[in-house]
């Protein structure tokens, strides 16, 4: 996979391999923008990425993820959509997953678009004319700034700093995978609905939250948000994590203090359809 980031920081810096490319910018929540191309066989992701807000949150409780020694930053990637649980999965994050040096970055993932709204209907992209492409691009990039916008200020509310990442993709499970390990992703927090457990329990289901629970790299800590707290996938009648069935040690806790919680779930959100 070739992989091109330019984010707006002012500097320029490279991680795990990947070049950052940076330009002043401008304003308190950033918004980068991964745009997923099809190579042969190789694919792309191009970056652009918006200035961090400059304040910090002050107090905060315990972080129920595992500490990352050494690491160069305490970052958090929140998931988010149109559907409610987004907003319960970033309220957790803010209430117990940062500490006075984490960035939240709120990963969002909308549809590529084939289709063109014109006076005379939907035309294929390609068969539209530029200033009709540009306009409804245009109205499309208005859509997500106003969805994630709720997000953002939420951030600003509990005072932690915040950038977005818009990516380009139909595979929103696949797009967010593939993110995990250019971006060096530790810890991953995804919002979740009960309405598909069943399919969890036996491993048959296809959701986002599925998906990520299953394929996510050992080395990314992935919370799973149902309703406003953390689900333990060990808790679901004893059915034990894809991911964590071959390790029997126990992760390690801060403070020796982890909540518990016995809700199940199921992912009904980040469906690709944006509109």
């Amino acid at each position: 996979m070739s992989v091109v980031l330019s984010e707006l920081r002012g500097d320029e810096e490279s991680v795990g391999g990947v070049a950052f490319q940076s330009v002043p910018g401008h304003g308190f929540g950033g918004v980068c923008e991964i745009e997923e191309e099809e190579e042969d066989p190789n694919e792309l992701f191009e970056i652009s990425h918006g200035v961090r807000m400059a304040s910090l949150r002050e107090d905060f409780g315990e972080s129920l993820f595992s500490l990352d020694v050494g690491y160069r930053e305490d970052n958090v990637y929140v998931a988010v959509g149109k559907c409610e649980s987004s907003t319960d999965a970033l309220a957790w994050t803010l209430k117990h997953a940062v500490t006075p040096s984490t960035i939240v970055y709120l990963v969002h993932v909308f549809p590529e678009i084939r289709h063109v709204a014109t006076p005379l209907g939907k035309l294929p992209k390609s068969q539209a004319n530029p200033l009709q492409l540009e306009s409804h691009m245009a109205q499309e990039r208005g859509k997500r700034r106003e969805l994630l916008q709720k997000f953002l200020d939420m951030c600003s509310s509990s005072q932690v700093k915040a950038d977005t990442m818009l990516i380009e993709s139909d595979m929103v499970g696949k797009a967010i995978l593939d993110l995990i390990p250019v971006l060096n992703v530790r810890k991953l927090v995804v919002g979740a609905a009960k309405s598909s457990l069943r399919k969890l329990r036996t491993r048959r289901g296809s959701g986002i939250a599925d998906q990520l629970v299953q394929n996510a790299p050992e080395y990314c800590d992935v919370k799973i948000v149902c309703e406003g707290k953390e689900v333990s996938m060990e808790q679901m009648n004893g059915v034990p994590s894809p991911r964590s069935s071959s390790d029997d040690s126990p992760k390690p806790k801060q403070n020796g203090v982890e909540e518990q919680y016995k809700d199940s779930f199921s992912c009904a959100c980040f469906k690709p359809k944006f509109l």
